[in-house]
């Protein structure tokens, strides 16, 4: 299956919409040997001496490919430690749990190639015209809803009018790809009552007016799904996200449809006859949520044919299950230390900076912070080289925009005491910690969620390193937060959490004012500045449809946030995905691949 490389996403540790570097370790010629005739690498994977593995030496796709039987169930596990919210729509969910749970029932309608570029491959097609800043979108073949009803172009454009509507209680529809719309922003502030830069010509066709092209559009800054607003009839924006038709009975327009929902647990799909692309490769697909402790045991005794988020720290432990082959890729997220220096101001809807009055405002703070910690160490001891350290916030998986000549703060303990010393943090009373340069007790609360073998362990190191530099850190409500909780503790700006580790998902476009912009729910930190506010406007004019100028200014921006500190990228990852070889054409290359698409998946009876 292709990995959904369209969505914008809450990750495991941290950010969901779904899209190179010479990592730790590998040797050279590890992977390169048991190609079969179909390009599948059936080769163990080695480690390094030093028991270090490389992503690249992965194989991205399965052995087993060819036309699948139209039969048979595949049985997926979603490895997590806390239940799925159950927001089964595009334009609700938050978390990566539910965007797992939907992907398998409804697709976007756009492709990408590996660029991270929308093709003409999908449902919808669009054309761009510079001259007078308009998109046209063209529905390119007839599809159907779950329930029957016939697709049209008013349900793309229904996603618009829901996400952009002045009671939508989600988290979408602040970036470019809303925002530059005529008349979106009058429309969400409920000065209009329909978007006037939107004009419906058929039941096929959408012209789309913009203030200006921005170049993130055709990187997922469209849109990418449909919203079936005939099966939210009599439903009040406010209410959509809570109601039956999002949380009980979903539907989408893919392969595979909703049979039954288990609460929090477990879906189970079975095949749309009527999808629009042909017949699925298999009667349907079982999906559940299965614990990390137990989720390796349920690949070796075959009870999951496939282990999506699969702990990357216990992958060199069971490498060697047999009649599984284990696919790798860079991951499209990374993990970091985040630091609350505002909160989120709901009358106008933006963040509220105010560095002078939070714990963690003095960015040596936070720079002697990123000094203590030792992230290329905790790269090689927990996961064996499938995550390394970070250093910017635009990471290797957009390889052409990473700057990796980026001066960060390093590993240094020393540094990080005489930084807090030149600040005027100083252990006043003798116990091992220091204050604040006014003279005040200072206690870092520190946030992490649950989840793994090694998310406790991964915790104490980090509130060990800071303690061993006189930082006085404890874990926020004394223990780890489960996942839906610890989000909630974020957004709503709780006054226990000062610092925390979480993950921000990237999307396809390089663009990271989803979680750095200004009015960008996401932007926890609630980090904002007018040098940033420039920086990712420029990013993302018009005048960046020249690479290079966007380039450059992004440069610029890794730079400052460097300088600036409000948050520091703790690792790269890559992860992996045990998949049994009963399973047919399971790939997890990036890009349009027909033969990999979600209905051409397909299981071996035997």
């Amino acid at each position: 299956m292709n990995k959904k490389y369209w969505s914008r996403l809450l990750f495991g540790m941290g950010s969901s919409l779904v899209l190179v570097l010479a990592a730790c370790g590998g040797g050279e010629d590890a992977g390169d040997e048991s190609k079969d005739e179909d390009g599948g690498d059936s080769a163990k994977v080695e480690p390094d001496e030093e028991g270090i593995y490389n992503y690249e030496d992965f194989s991205k796709s399965v052995s087993n490919t060819g036309e699948p039987s139209g039969t048979g169930t595949l049985k997926v596990g979603y490895t997590s430690d806390t239940p799925f919210e159950g927001t089964l729509n595009w334009a609700f969910y938050q978390g990566a749990p539910d965007a797992k749970m939907i992907e398998h029932f409804d697709e976007a309608v756009f492709s990408m190639n590996e660029d991270f570029q929308y093709t003409q491959d999908g449902l919808l097609g669009y054309e761009l015209n510079e001259d007078d800043n308009t998109v046209t979108f063209t529905l390119q073949e007839d599809a159907k809803w779950h329930d029957g009803e016939p697709v049209t172009i008013e349900d793309y454009v229904a996603s618009y009018e829901v996400i952009g509507h002045p009671d939508y209680d989600g988290v979408r529809g602040s970036n470019e790809g809303f925002t530059l719309i005529e008349g979106y922003e009058e429309y969400q502030s409920g000065d209009a009552d329909e978007i006037s830069g939107i004009e419906v010509k058929d039941d096929k066709t959408a012209v789309f007016h913009y203030k200006e092209l921005a170049p993130s559009l055709t990187a997922g800054g469209f849109w990418a799904y449909l919203f079936p607003e005939h099966h939210y009839e009599g439903v009040e924006v406010k209410d959509m996200s809570a109601s039956d038709q999002t949380r009980k009975n979903p539907i989408g327009i893919g392969p595979y449809k909703v049979k039954s929902i288990t609460s929090g647990e477990a879906i189970v799909l079975e095949k749309f006859e009527d999808y629009w692309r042909g017949e699925p490769g298999m009667d349907g697909i079982e999906i559940k949520v299965i614990p990390p402790s137990s989720v390796a045991d349920a690949v070796e005794k075959g009870d999951i044919d496939v282990a999506l988020s699969f702990p990357t720290d216990q992958f060199p432990d069971v490498s060697e299950i047999d009649g599984v082959e284990w696919l790798g890729q860079i991951d499209g997220a990374y993990t970091y230390i985040g630091f609350k220096l505002g909160e989120w101001d709901e009358d106008k809807n933006e963040v509220n900076y105010k560095p002078d009055e939070m714990k963690m405002g003095d960015k040596e703070l936070r720079r002697a912070m990123w000094h203590a910690v030792d992230n290329d160490a905790v790269g090689k001891k927990f996961y064996k080289g499938l995550r390394w350290e970070g250093t910017s916030l635009i990471t290797p998986y957009h390889k052409d925009w990473h700057k990796d000549d980026l001066e960060t703060p390093k590993f240094d303990p020393e540094k990080a005491k005489q930084i807090l010393a030149d600040a005027g943090y100083e252990d006043k009373d003798g116990d091992g910690f220091v204050e604040t340069p006014d003279g005040e007790e200072l206690v870092i609360k520190f946030a992490s969620m649950s989840g793994g073998d090694t998310a406790e362990p991964l915790a104490n190191y980090y509130i060990q390193s800071w303690k061993d530099v006189g930082l006085n850190v404890e874990k926020t409500n004394g223990r780890l937060i489960e996942f839906n909780s610890f989000y909630d503790m974020l957004k709503n700006d709780d006054k226990e959490v000062d610092v925390y580790m979480g993950a921000w998902g990237v999307g396809s476009d390089v663009d990271p004012s989803g979680f750095y912009g200004r009015k960008a729910l996401f932007n926890y930190p609630r980090y904002a500045s007018e040098e940033n506010d420039d920086l990712l406007k420029k990013g993302n004019s018009q005048e960046a449809l020249d690479t290079e100028y966007r380039k450059s200014v992004y440069d610029e921006w890794q730079e400052l946030m460097v300088e600036e500190i409000p948050v520091f990228p703790t690792m790269y990852r890559a992860y992996v995905t045990p998949v049994n070889e009963r399973v047919k054409n399971w790939s997890e290359e990036y890009g349009y691949n027909e033969d990999t698409l979600l209905y051409k998946i397909g299981v071996d009876e035997e």
